[in-house]
């Protein structure tokens, strides 16, 4: 086996010789087959899918046969054959001839003991990264970025180069979040929203503390210390400096952005997240 696929060349007798490694626990059906494809992945196993698909069904001891059997009584009972699989249909998909369709998918993880949304990453589509993918795909809205780990650095690296971003605290760190790090949560801010420009652009990365929600209206003596807040709307999210006039919160632009104050109902239609306590902003604005 070719260096180049990236893992060992005795990959294949890890699968049938009985090793002391966790492809003797994907081997037990009492565990289930998600710490073998845990495995597969970690190996960087660039086989195609209907190759491994073959491999976890031969690591199960199950024949096309049986697939085809088991899969029959399942259509039956749910009385839709789309749930049913045929041999040739199994080898055409092991063999890459055929792509996979979401009710025969449904039989094959009930069949082999595996997560559905784990056969669906075998072809590359990761359900978890739903919310990952929603800024890249409606890039000019708001969005709360649901993903988030504890890698900033990476995040941060998505905005720009370092020598193309600004990276601003707006607090000092040591009076920021102390030990309540499950507090804070991120946000991209959508490129057409205006409402802080220049000093915090369209496409920004925010950091928000959700434990600091309330309007203070002194305490601050320049920009870059009065408070910005996260806010939630009904259909929408907004950045931007916060003032409570009777029950209308008003969310102030900065002084030389194109945008106008905005007047919401407060909390009926307006709800404020947290405060913006960093962000990562590019240097110039996007094309």
């Amino acid at each position: 086996m070719s260096q180049e696929c990236g893992f060992a060349p005795d990959f294949f007798l890890d699968l049938v010789e009985p090793l002391p490694s966790a492809l003797v626990i994907a081997m037990d059906h009492s565990v289930g087959s998600r710490n073998w494809l845990a495995t597969k992945e970690r190996r960087q196993d660039c086989r195609r899918p209907g190759e491994r698909l073959k491999t976890l069904r031969n690591i199960r001891n199950i024949t096309v046969r049986e697939v085809e059997q088991a899969s029959r009584r399942i259509a039956e009972d749910k009385g839709d054959k789309r749930f049913c699989i045929s041999n040739g249909w199994l080898a055409q998909l092991e063999n890459g001839v055929s792509e996979p369709n979401i009710q025969k998918f449904f039989s094959l993880s009930v069949i082999y003991g595996v997560d559905y949304d784990d056969l669906l990453r075998l072809y590359g589509v990761d359900v978890d990264e739903r919310q990952k993918y929603e800024p890249i795909a409606n890039p000019s809205l708001t969005q709360v970025i649901s993903h988030v780990t504890a890698d900033e650095g990476q995040l941060f690296s998505e905005i720009a180069d370092a020598s193309e971003r600004l990276d601003t605290d707006l607090i000092p760190q040591t009076k920021v979040i102390g030990n309540h790090t499950s507090q804070i949560i991120y946000a991209r801010l959508g490129l057409t929203d205006f409402t802080m420009h220049p000093m915090i652009r369209p496409g920004a990365l925010l950091k928000i503390d959700t434990s600091q929600s309330k309007l203070s209206t002194d305490g601050w003596r320049n920009e870059y210390e009065r408070p910005i807040f996260f806010i939630e709307l009904r259909n929408a999210y907004a950045c931007g400096w916060c003032e409570l006039q009777g029950n209308q919160l008003l969310i102030i632009p900065h002084h030389s952005s194109r945008a106008k104050v905005r007047g919401f109902k407060y909390p009926r239609e307006a709800e404020i997240v947290g405060r913006v306590i960093s962000y990562t902003t590019p240097c110039i604005d996007s094309k």
